[in-house]
């Protein structure tokens, strides 16, 4: 892995927060965290080692965890319940929300109470679009890292534990927030495991792992992190008081990826498409033998072809959908559009993917969803904001005047390409 500035387009800007959010998760430098730890070993990082000597409350406390769960008119999914080692049903925890919404999977919050009182463990889903600092985050963190990422919270009362020994599919950081929990890690039994192949599977042999010695065993206390490979075993249990802790999971894409995104391009060869012959016993090794070596030969074939940016179209429309760019507040920036003059300052959207194409007269600014196509004039103005070189309205180079500089930063900023500054 590399650690890069926020991903986005060609040349974007750097953004300090991002380094800022990396530096609260992990007690080393972003070169050696990624040449030692990386998808390789596990990284405890105590709180005296960590910038923030208040720990991760304004994150998230556990006052806010009490506001989610009986005031912002929660739902399923975002809230999942867990005891002895298994998900408690939805419906145990979840009804109407009285007058003006009857929908029956909101939160009660009665219920819920019962359950953590009886000692079951409650986890917060979709943090990272739910609740604002940690929106803010995912973002930087992403950034910083050139990911999507996930946030849950784990509130786990005194003496619980939630989930029995398990591993994940996508690597994460633990930060504990309040209270203490323990850790118990063994090494994987399945190296880099896929999304595909979950730690279910292997029930037995994760539950027999987990009887040794293992390779970490340590308390969290608040303000510590932890980071975690996937694969890596784990089972945390809260101690003599309960334990709130956030996991941020980093949904990085494979190698295994590019060879799916591979395979559904080599659907373009004919060879590759073509049936087997007719009456094949496709339950005779000895049947299969020859069409075997053949479609191996062609898709060899087809490989030593393939075109890279057809592959990185496919990477592309299925990583940037995965981030969110930073929130945009419609009001303000609806109100920006009524009095935007030449002085006005506008900034890029925090986050926001693209990619700059100038093809003839004209110029492609591909976001996730659309692509906004311009004259090829603005190709200098564009690439002068998206890469932070220029705010004021006024000083957009390439264009003509202020007329053609204040049309363009509308179109931007209805568009929410751009923000004001």
């Amino acid at each position: 892995m590399t650690i890069i500035d926020p991903p986005g387009g060609h040349g974007c800007p750097a953004v300090p927060s991002a380094t800022e959010a990396l530096a609260r998760c992990v007690s080393v430098e972003p070169a050696k965290f990624a040449a030692a730890y990386w998808g390789k070993a596990p990284l405890l990082s105590r709180a005296d080692e960590l910038p923030n000597p208040a720990g991760f409350t304004d994150l998230l406390s556990p006052a806010d965890a009490d506001e989610l769960l009986s005031r912002r008119g929660l739902r399923t999914p975002f809230l999942r319940v867990a005891k002895d080692g298994q998900l408690v049903p939805a419906a145990r925890f979840t009804g109407g929300g009285g007058a003006g919404a009857e929908i029956g999977d909101q939160v009660l919050d009665e219920k819920v109470l019962e359950l953590y009182a009886s000692g079951a463990t409650l986890v917060l889903q979709g943090l990272h679009r739910t609740w604002p600092a940690l929106v803010d985050l995912a973002r930087d963190l992403g950034a910083a890292l050139g990911q999507p990422l996930q946030v849950n919270a784990y509130l786990t009362p005194a003496g619980s534990q939630g989930f029995a020994t398990h591993y994940d599919t996508h690597d994460v950081f633990v930060l504990q927030v309040d209270g203490r929990k323990h850790w118990r890690i063994h090494p994987p039994l399945l190296p880099d495991p896929l999304e595909r192949q979950p730690w279910g599977g292997r029930a037995d042999e994760v539950s027999a792992t987990a009887q040794g010695p293992a390779a970490l065993d340590v308390v969290l206390a608040p303000g510590d992190a932890l980071y975690l490979p996937r694969g890596w075993l784990h089972s945390a249990q809260a101690q003599e008081s309960s334990s709130l802790h956030l996991t941020v999971g980093i949904r990085a894409l494979t190698r295994y990826a590019l060879v799916e995104e591979l395979l559904a391009l080599a659907a373009e060869d004919p060879r590759l498409r073509a049936g087997l012959p007719f009456g094949t016993d496709v339950a005779d090794p000895e049947a299969i033998e020859p069409e075997l070596t053949e479609t191996v030969e062609a898709l060899r074939d087809w490989l030593l072809r393939a075109d890279p940016a057809a592959v990185a179209a496919r990477l592309r429309a299925r990583a940037w959908p995965a981030a969110r760019p930073a929130p945009i507040r419609p009001l303000a920036q609806a109100a920006a559009l009524a009095t935007l003059d030449a002085d006005a300052h506008i900034a890029p959207r925090g986050g926001l993917r693209w990619q700059l194409t100038a093809t003839g007269d004209r110029v492609a600014l591909r976001l996730t969803d659309r692509t906004i196509t311009l004259p090829a004039t603005c190709e200098a103005a564009l690439r002068a904001l998206l890469t932070g070189a220029v705010t004021r309205v006024g000083d957009l180079p390439g264009l003509d005047d202020d007329a053609d500089r204040l049309v363009l930063a509308r179109r931007l900023l209805r568009e929410a390409v751009a923000v004001p500054a």
